[in-house]
C-alpha cells in the first residue's frame, strides 16, 4: 500500500506519525480541503507530466492551474499530463494519491511560487485518503525539489 511506503519514508526522520490517514477521500482540492477543514488553495497538488520521455511532479497550490505558455519556456517542452493509466507505474503512486514522497527514482521534483503564500501546507500522502501539513522548509527538504519554478496562473487573481 502506498501511504505503507510513504509512512516508511518518513520514518527515517521520525515524521511517520504526522501522516494522516483520513475517514473520507481527499482525492480532489475539494475533498482535501473539506477533510482537513482548511481552504483549497492551501492542498498541494501534485500534477504529473511527461518531458520528453522523462516523469516530472509539480506542486501547486490548491487555486493553481498550469500556464501552459510559462510550462513550455521553463520545460522546452509541451506541457503534457501524464495519462491515469499509466500515472502509479511512472511516478510511484496512483491517481488520488500522488505526492513527492517515495516516488521512483527517476521522478523530478519541481514546487511552484503559488505555494509560497503559505506557511504550511497539505499534499497527498500516498493514497485518496492521506495527507501530511508541512512548512514550506520541510516541503523543500522532504519533497527533494529540484527547485522553485512558476509554472501556474489563476491564483494571483484570487489573491487580489
Amino acid at each position: 500500500m502506498s501511504i505503507q511506503k510513504v509512512r516508511d519514508y518518513f520514518s527515517k526522520w521520525g515524521m511517520e506519525d504526522r501522516v494522516m490517514e483520513l475517514s473520507q477521500s481527499s482525492a480532489t482540492v475539494e475533498e482535501a480541503a473539506a477533510a482537513l477543514h482548511t481552504e483549497g488553495r492551501r492542498i498541494a497538488k501534485s500534477m504529473s507530466f511527461l518531458v520528453g520521455d522523462h516523469p516530472i511532479l509539480v506542486l501547486f497550490a490548491g487555486d493553481a492551474r498550469v500556464d501552459n505558455h510559462k510550462f513550455k519556456e521553463r520545460f522546452h517542452k509541451k506541457a503534457t499530463m501524464i495519462k491515469a493509466s499509466d500515472v502509479e507505474r511512472l511516478i510511484g503512486h496512483p491517481v488520488g494519491g500522488v505526492c513527492p514522497f517515495a516516488v521512483n527514482d527517476d521522478v523530478e521534483v519541481f514546487l511552484d511560487e503559488s505555494l509560497k503564500r503559505f506557511q504550511t501546507v497539505f499534499p497527498a500522502c500516498g493514497t485518496a485518503n492521506s495527507a501530511i501539513e508541512l512548512t514550506l522548509p520541510e516541503l523543500e527538504t522532504y519533497s527533494h525539489a529540484r527547485e522553485w519554478v512558476d509554472v501556474s496562473k489563476g491564483w494571483q487573481e484570487a489573491n487580489q
